[in-house]
């Protein structure tokens, strides 16, 4: 409990200090919500529902980087400039970090969601599914930011976060895509042993 109450203390200093002077408010509140949104569901259902620590763990550190994200804007976190720099990229690329996290942390939900939901009773077919089940995620809010920026013209072109990649989209599925496969072949077998002390 100790260390669910240390996240959320430390979500809340990091909010706060994402919405001190960001990039554009816009695209601050654009970015961040996902996490508030995120982070209030499980406050609300933590007494008829708790993940294990490593899924909140994972929870965490993608809302870091959604709100980081929404200080500076995806095109322009300081880190990832130098990194542009320093490895002669042609764009600031902490967008494929956020989309790969979007795969790798909803994986992890939906996995443990499944086992103990008891959802698929063939185990063979929980990796699939769970990939089936991020790539979805990944596609509406791909289809989300599309209608933002649609909308709302030049003031969701930091939201949307191409920055003149034309195949911006597909690459963040396929970041996705990767934090999924990655999130199973790794993280599966720590996942099975603290399962195994929850309650269904």
């Amino acid at each position: 409990m100790k260390l669910l109450y240390s996240l959320l203390f430390l979500l809340f200093v990091l909010l706060i200090w994402s919405a001190i002077n960001p990039k554009e408010y816009f695209t601050w509140f654009l970015e961040v919500l996902p996490a508030v949104l995120g982070v209030s569901i499980l406050v609300f259902t933590f007494k008829k529902f708790r993940f294990t620590e490593l899924v909140y763990i994972l929870i965490f550190f993608h809302c870091v980087i959604l709100i980081v994200g929404g200080h500076y804007t995806y095109a322009e976190v300081p880190f990832f400039d130098w990194v542009r720099e320093v490895f002669d990229q042609s764009r600031n690329n902490y967008d494929k970090l956020g989309h790969f996290a979007q795969g790798f942390v909803p994986a992890m939900i939906a996995r443990e969601l499944l086992i103990r939901k008891e959802v698929v009773l063939n185990k063979s077919w929980m990796p699939f599914i769970i990939v089936c089940i991020a790539l979805a995620i990944s596609a509406v809010y791909e289809l989300l930011e599309w209608a933002v920026a649609a909308m709302s013209g030049e003031d969701g072109d930091s939201f949307l976060g191409t920055q003149g990649y034309v195949w911006d989209t597909q690459s963040d599925m396929l970041f996705a895509t990767i934090g999924v496969v990655t999130a199973l072949i790794t993280l599966s077998g720590i996942h099975n042993k603290q399962l195994s002390r929850c309650k269904k």
